[in-house]
C-alpha cells in the first residue's frame, strides 16, 4: 500500500515585494526551504506563482526548475462551474495518492483563510492525507495584532456587501453585535473600492466607534491606524481625500 503524501499548506507574501530580499523578513527559513522541495503544486493563478518560486529558488535552490514542476490551478468550485472549468479536487490531488507531497500556495497571505484553498485542504482530509500548514503572513491577524482592539474576541467576515444600502445596514449590524459582545469585527474589501469602503463607515457608524485600517500590511508602503469614526472624518472628509487608499490591500476593524 502506497503511503500518502502531505499537503504543505504555503503562505504566500502579502503583496509584491515577493523579491528574494523581502522573503526572510515574512517567511521563516523552513518554510522557504519546504517550498523549495516541492515538485507539485496547486495554486490559484500559474504566473503569480511563478514568480514567487523564483524568488524562493533565489532564497533556496528549488528541487527542480519551475517548467518542470507539475502545478494545477484551482480558484474555488464557485468560481470554477461560472467559468465552465470541470476540475475536481481530487482531479489536483492525484499525487497525493501516489505518495508525492504537495504544496497548496495562496496568491496572498496563508493558504485556507479568506482563500478558495479550504476546499483542497478538507479534500486531502477526506482521503486520508496528513495537512501542514506552514507559518507566513496572515492580514488579518497582523491587522488584529496591530489595530490595539480587542484580541480576545473577534469575528472575520470576509467580504461584506457592495451595494450601498446593503454595505450601510450591514455595518451598523457589526457595530450592534461589537457594542453588545465587545467583539472586533474584521473585514476586507477590493482595493479598488477601499474609498467607498471608508466612506460607508465614516457614513453609518457612530462617532465614537473604533475603526482601524491596515493597509499594504508587511510591505514597505504599510500604514496602520486607529482611530474613532470622528477622527477619521476630520482626515478624510470626502471620498476625493481617500486616493492614497485606493488600490492597496486594506483590512478593516472596528470595535463600537
Amino acid at each position: 500500500m502506497v503511503k500518502l503524501g502531505t499537503l504543505f499548506l504555503i503562505p504566500n507574501t502579502l503583496g509584491d515585494d515577493a523579491r528574494a530580499e523581502q522573503l526572510p523578513w515574512v517567511l521563516p527559513h523552513e518554510t522557504i526551504v519546504q517550498a523549495a522541495k516541492l515538485r507539485h503544486w496547486i495554486v490559484e493563478d500559474a504566473k503569480t506563482a511563478r514568480a514567487f518560486l523564483k524568488a524562493i529558488d533565489t532564497v533556496s535552490p528549488l528541487i527542480c526548475s519551475i517548467q518542470e514542476m507539475q502545478m494545477g490551478e484551482w480558484r474555488g468550485a464557485a468560481r470554477n462551474a461560472k467559468y465552465g472549468d470541470t476540475v475536481k479536487p481530487s482531479d489536483l490531488l492525484k499525487p497525493l495518492l501516489a505518495g508525492e507531497d504537495m504544496g497548496l500556495m495562496s496568491e496572498a497571505g496563508v493558504p485556507g483563510v479568506a482563500d478558495p484553498g479550504a476546499e483542497l485542504v478538507l479534500a486531502a482530509h477526506q482521503i486520508g492525507a496528513k495537512v501542514k500548514p506552514l507559518v507566513g503572513p496572515s492580514s488579518i491577524l497582523l491587522g488584529l495584532m496591530a489595530s490595539g482592539l480587542n484580541g480576545q474576541r473577534f469575528t472575520f467576515q470576509g467580504y461584506i456587501p457592495y451595494d450601498t444600502h446593503e454595505r450601510s445596514t450591514k455595518l451598523k449590524q457589526l457595530e450592534t453585535e461589537s457594542r453588545k459582545l465587545q467583539q472586533t469585527q474584521i473585514w476586507i474589501e477590493t482595493p479598488y473600492r477601499n474609498s467607498s469602503m471608508l466612506m460607508a463607515c465614516l457614513n453609518s457608524l457612530a462617532p465614537q466607534t473604533l475603526l482601524c485600517l491596515g493597509v499594504d500590511l508587511s510591505l514597505t508602503s504599510q500604514m496602520i491606524a486607529t482611530l474613532s469614526i470622528a477622527e477619521w472624518r476630520k482626515r478624510y472628509p470626502n471620498e476625493a481625500a481617500c486616493t492614497s487608499l485606493q488600490n492597496r490591500p486594506t483590512v478593516f476593524l472596528l470595535l463600537a
